[in-house]
């Protein structure tokens, strides 16, 4: 069995943040629209599991109701925390992560949180990245890219864009062989 499938969907900032500052997720709130979810329903829906990190973990236990369903949850920590939903908690490597993830029988994994997907960026094992650029200039947070990453050329899939000036990118991440 090869290594489950890794997708990266988010939102984030003209100027490239997830979160604002203290981890502030406001920026967003104006393009929360009623019966629009910028195809994020059909994207879970091919994904069996979810790969996120802790501080996206500690933000999402915030929300009141599990936003997973079902779905497995592997959250990436080295501090010890009591799951509440069913999840696993690791601090293992991506890769391997990723390879015993595929011999339990996950095919697509979405992976979620700022480190995290750096992380996994950086390790060449993002498939599919799905970015949903919203037209403010946050300034400061949580920034999805680094200098840390390696250049990468990178397949347009799709490009859709929304009246509220939201555009959204896909891409297909191509593998580079290994050394």
């Amino acid at each position: 069995m090869s290594r489950a499938r890794a997708s990266v969907f988010m939102g984030m900032s003209l100027d490239g943040f997830i979160a604002g500052p203290g981890g502030s997720l406001a920026f967003l709130e104006p393009f929360e629209k009623s019966g629009e979810d910028y195809g994020f329903t059909a994207f879970f829906e091919t994904v069996d599991g979810l790969v996120i990190g802790r501080n996206t973990y500690e933000t999402v236990l915030g929300f009141g109701a599990w936003p997973y369903g079902k779905k497995r949850v592997v959250v990436l920590t080295h501090r010890p925390a009591d799951p509440r939903h069913g999840e696993e908690l690791t601090a293992e490597e991506p890769a391997t992560l990723l390879e015993r993830l595929g011999r339990e029988g996950l095919r697509h994994v979405y992976v979620d949180g700022g480190a995290v997907a750096r992380a996994f960026l950086a390790a060449g094992l993002v498939d599919e990245l799905t970015l949903s650029v919203v037209p403010v200039l946050v300034g400061g947070g949580v920034r999805l890219f680094g200098a840390d990453l390696p250049g990468r050329a990178l397949s347009l899939v799709e490009s859709r864009s929304w009246p509220s000036g939201m555009v959204q990118v896909r891409y297909r991440v191509p593998q580079q062989p290994s050394s």
